[in-house]
């Protein structure tokens, strides 16, 4: 991970003072990108423990496609809490755009989709993931909860399009992430996508290959310049942990938390932070 840690010691050094949306403040570079051997390793920060159950949580919670807190809170994940509303919705977010996309003429299960067309046509250049829909984006002058009752979404993606491609029955993902919150979020993103990218080669008998993150707007916030300083001074272990499945589920929907091991993980102690809301 020590792509990561240069590029956060790049933003902490030569990021540029700007506003955001939350009112905190951040220092924000354009345009980054980190590329990971998922067969050197699983893309885990051992500089700072990653809430390995909790990354999984909400993304079983984005493939099953569920946009209520119920399934989250089951598994003792409250990461996306300050923005639903008061019966835990959030609206049309990731889990509607994966699996039940409003189409003018249709709906659309983009995941089943691109199963589908991984195995008929690994060729294809067209295996998107897509979460930016714009008739389900948020107005930016309402209150996620605003938002979410006026069937929009509460918060808009932040990682919003993922791209597969096979070659010598190798699965490489390629994420872009518009905005990134590069000491909370990225490293949470990273292992998400590595965990997708890991169980659909898992189910579809392929081996894994590369994931490539790419950031538009990568911005530490103001009040996480002293937790980064912390993390930075923390020498990263020389090897990554590595993942192995307890069982190979029917298919891509019916993985469980418990069916994912992360093996040789000993990470530094977390580090807390206050998430911009």
């Amino acid at each position: 991970m020590k792509n990561y840690l240069r590029i956060l010691q790049n933003v902490l050094d030569n990021g540029i003072n700007k506003d955001d949306r939350t009112k905190t403040g951040v220092r924000s570079l354009f345009g980054e990108k980190m590329r990971f051997d998922l067969n050197k390793g699983f893309p885990l920060l051992s500089t700072k423990r990653i809430y390995i159950k909790g990354v999984l949580a909400e993304l079983l919670w984005f493939i099953s496609g569920e946009t209520n807190l119920e399934h989250l809170h089951k598994n003792n994940c409250h990461i996306w809490d300050e923005w639903a509303d008061e019966k835990g919705d959030l609206g049309p977010i990731y889990g509607q755009q994966w699996r039940n996309w409003q189409g003018a003429q249709d709906k659309y299960d983009q995941l089943a989709i691109l199963m589908e067309n991984l195995v008929k046509n690994p060729n294809s250049r067209r295996h998107i993931l897509n979460a930016w829909n714009l008739d389900d984006l948020p107005d930016e002058s309402l209150s996620p909860q605003e938002n979410v009752e006026n069937k929009k979404m509460a918060l808009a993606p932040c990682h919003l399009l993922a791209q597969f491609y096979v070659i010598n029955n190798r699965l490489s993902c390629q994420m872009y992430a518009r905005s990134q919150d590069f000491f909370l979020g990225t490293p949470f993103n990273i292992a998400s996508y590595a965990f997708l990218t890991h169980m659909i080669a898992h189910q579809l008998g392929l081996e894994v290959a590369e994931l490539i993150w790419i950031g538009g707007d990568v911005h530490l916030y103001n009040n996480h310049i002293s937790q980064v300083k912390k993390q930075l001074g923390r020498t990263p272990k020389a090897l990554l942990p590595t993942l192995t499945f307890n069982r190979k589920p029917d298919n891509l929907f019916s993985y469980k938390v418990d069916d994912f091991i992360i093996n040789n993980y000993s990470p530094e102690p977390a580090i807390k932070a206050d998430i911009a809301i």
